[in-house]
């Protein structure tokens, strides 16, 4: 059942119904806020920002990992109406301009440097002139106003969270009350970026309705209560961590160990140390944390379930999920940020291989189908097509642009993810490769994921990715990039003689590089195209050598 709560709101429900239960630690800095100390972090916050000018519909960016401020300032945008625009931790300074343009956002909330990246250094290459960043006003970017510091050291000019906080005691509480009475949950709460790997990016507009919903029916399908205790690793700034992560969370009333990045070693630890039960990543995550050298040393035996999305789930990956970290009811999720993000996943109670080979079925009050992108009728079944969903996870639009909304989702409300996908007599969904992805070689059809599935089961084989390459001959070939696994001594031919005799001679790799890591997106995920433009080289690289 969908219900009609907004993200503030949820948080005010459990602020009342409990209070001093745990809902946000972060084991490194020593922080342990209840669902009461949060709230009142996120008020303070909350009308710091409208004094900064910031009111219903404006756009405020954040620009970080998963530092404990992340959530403040989501939780206070979302309390009086504004937008929280996320932004790719990995952004340089074009992708920044861009998204600043484009998203018109008003006050920008950053760290001060990410890994190689001077985050503040990159604001004022693109507004030079601007020394104090509380008031600014640039011809370049005409929307943008603040940049506060929610976590680094201090900068001459620039606000922290601190300040924020202490402005906000000059609000009248009656005016935070009176905006607060006016959001809905069908106000926008968050807009996201997709990854645009073709032309330029596009803002996806998702409100609290289209979040809060899909976080309710992700938590209900690993069987979340309140005792629940999930360990995220996965950023915030994609809808994996904000919705399948933050909103199961708080719509069950559960609470979150949050790790400020990715570090195998320091999950192992969190979820020894607080008794985790629950558990995300993409499959390369949980790769690492499998074969990283301490793994025995930690007891993991409180987990029970969790998300392994992103990518093809490996079975002997699955397997040893379930069997060496206990997470019997470990599920996967299927979708993508124009359905908020979920559109199918499989449930506890599927047998372990429906879990590792398909996507599940639909989310509950969601409509899925898989038509045929040539004539538009409805596939049968084991019929390969286009995957489709209609319901109350479909994004309101891409923000400022509705041709391509219109592309996206037609007359009918169906939104086209692009993806193919069959529906099998047991009704379970198979994702079967990306319509773009799709290999033509001498006029025959080759889906990646076909290939990357069968090697996948070859000993000594840590992961793998399949892309086409440019041929003169055949239009495109088949490449394969493979990451093995330690002490292991793979070869090409080993590779290709293993697919011999079992998968058809003209999908077999023509080419076989071994690679130590896949190009990623913030997100985790592997970026193809990249993987693409390095097979085109390296198999230009190899013809020179014969």
């Amino acid at each position: 059942m969908l219900i009609n709560d907004t993200i503030g709101g949820l948080l005010e429900k459990y602020t009342k119904e409990t209070p001093n239960s745990n809902f946000i630690t972060y084991t490194n800095q020593n922080i342990r806020w209840s669902y009461k100390d949060f709230n009142e972090r996120v008020d303070a916050f909350a009308k710091g920002l409208l004094e900064l000018g910031v009111t219903k519909d404006s756009k405020v960016g954040i620009w970080a990992n998963n530092v404990p401020d992340w959530l403040t300032v989501f939780f206070a945008s979302a309390k009086i109406g504004a937008w929280l625009v996320t932004v790719n931790t990995n952004y340089k300074t074009a992708e920044l301009e861009y998204l600043l343009k484009n998203s018109d956002i008003h006050t920008l909330c950053i760290i001060d440097h990410y890994r190689d990246s001077d985050y503040v250094g990159m604001i004022r290459e693109l507004i030079p002139n601007a020394g104090d960043m509380r008031r600014i006003h640039d011809e370049n970017l005409p929307f943008l106003r603040n940049v506060v510091l929610v976590d680094g050291t201090k900068r001459d000019g620039i606000l922290t969270s601190d300040d924020v906080m202490e402005m906000g005691k000059k609000v009248e509480q009656w005016k935070y009350d009176d905006i607060r009475a006016i959001i809905t949950c069908h106000d926008v709460v968050n807009m996201q970026y997709t990854s645009g790997t073709t032309g330029f990016p596009k803002g996806v507009m998702l409100t609290h309705h289209n979040i809060v919903n899909n976080g309710l029916a992700t938590g209900d399908a690993m069987k979340y209560t309140a005792n629940d205790r999930l360990l995220v690793c996965v950023p915030f700034f994609h809808c994996f961590g904000i919705v399948l992560a933050l909103c199961a969370v708080l719509t069950h009333g559960a609470s979150m160990v949050i790790t400020v990045d990715f570090d195998p070693l320091q999950v192992l630890k969190d979820v020894s140390s607080e008794k985790c039960t629950s558990l995300y990543g993409v499959p390369t995550m949980f790769v690492n944390e499998l074969h990283h050298e301490d793994f025995d040393k930690y007891d993991l035996s409180s987990l029970r379930t969790g998300i392994m999305a992103g990518s093809l789930c490996p079975i002997e990956t699955m397997k040893q999920v379930m069997e060496k970290m206990y997470m019997k009811e470990i599920i996967s999720v299927y979708g993508l940020t124009e359905t908020s993000p979920g559109m199918t996943c499989s449930r506890t109670y599927h047998t372990m291989r429906q879990r590792a080979t398909t996507v599940g079925t639909e989310f509950p009050d969601v409509e899925v189908k898989v038509f045929n992108p040539e004539t538009g009728e409805e596939c049968k079944t084991n019929e390969q097509g286009e995957i489709c969903c209609r319901g109350y996870n479909v994004m309101k639009g891409y923000y400022k642009n509705p041709e391509a909304t219109a592309e996206a989702i037609d007359k009918d409300g169906w939104l086209h993810s692009g993806d193919l996908a069959l529906k099998d007599e047991e009704g379970f969904y198979h994702i079967t490769g990306r319509i773009k992805d799709m290999i033509i070689r001498g006029g025959e059809n080759i889906y990646p994921r076909e290939i990357e599935n069968y090697i996948y089961q070859m000993p000594g084989v840590k992961m793998i990715e399949v892309v086409g390459s440019p041929d003169p001959k055949y239009g495109e070939i088949v490449v394969a990039f493979v990451i093995p696994l330690e002490g292991t001594n793979l070869t090409e031919e080993s590779v290709q003689e293993y697919c011999k005799g079992k998968i058809a001679r003209y999908k077999i790799p023509k080419y076989v590089f071994f690679i130590s890591e896949y190009p990623k997106t913030g997100s985790g995920k592997v970026m193809k195209y990249k993987l693409r433009e390095m097979a085109a080289q390296m198999v230009e690289e190899r013809k020179k050598q014969a």
